[in-house]
C-alpha cells in the first residue's frame, strides 16, 4: 500500500495530537510529517538545515499550514512554497485558528488552495481533519510531478 505524504505545519502540540489522530482514524492510508515551526517547514521542503544531510524526502502531497508559527509564520512559508518551481503547485491547506478576513484574503493571494478553520468544539476539529485527509488525498487529482 502507498501513503499518502502529508506534511503538517503546526506549532500548538494539542492542535498537532488531534490533526495527526483524525488523519489515522480516516479511511485515508499517510504518512505524516510534522515540523513545528516556518524555519523548518522550509527546511524540511527544499532539504535545508537539519535535513540537508539525510537522504531526499518524497514531497508532500497536501501541506496543512497553520498561520501562527514561530520563527516564519505560515504566511512566509507559503511565500517561499509558491516561489519555488519544486513546490509551486503542491496543494496547501492553511489550517488555523484566525478568523480574521485579512488572513484568509492574504492567504489566498499568496496561492493557498484552501482555508480552515479550526473548529474549538473537539469532535468538530476531528471530523474537519478527516475531511481534509479524505478530499486532498482521495478526491483532489494532484498535479504529477517530475523526478529532480
Amino acid at each position: 500500500m502507498i501513503l499518502n505524504q502529508i506534511l503538517l505545519v503546526e506549532d500548538n502540540a494539542d492542535d498537532e495530537a488531534l490533526t495527526v489522530r483524525a488523519l489515522k482514524k480516516s479511511t485515508v492510508a499517510s504518512n505524516v510529517f510534522v515540523v513545528r515551526d516556518g524555519v523548518e517547514a522550509v527546511n524540511y521542503l527544499f532539504n535545508l538545515g537539519e535535513f540537508e544531510a539525510g537522504a531526499p524526502h518524497p514531497l508532500p502531497q497536501v501541506i496543512l499550514l497553520d498561520l501562527k508559527l514561530p520563527k516564519l509564520d505560515g504566511l512566509g512559508v507559503l511565500r517561499r512554497i509558491r516561489a519555488d518551481e519544486r513546490t509551486r503547485l503542491i496543494p496547501v491547506v492553511i489550517l488555523s485558528s484566525s478568523d480574521e478576513v485579512a488572513d484568509r484574503i492574504q492567504g489566498y493571494a499568496l496561492g493557498a488552495n484552501s482555508y480552515v478553520r479550526k473548529p474549538v468544539d473537539f469532535a468538530q476539529f476531528l471530523f474537519a481533519a478527516q475531511q481534509l485527509g479524505v478530499y486532498w488525498l482521495q478526491l483532489n487529482e494532484p498535479p504529477v510531478f517530475q523526478a529532480n
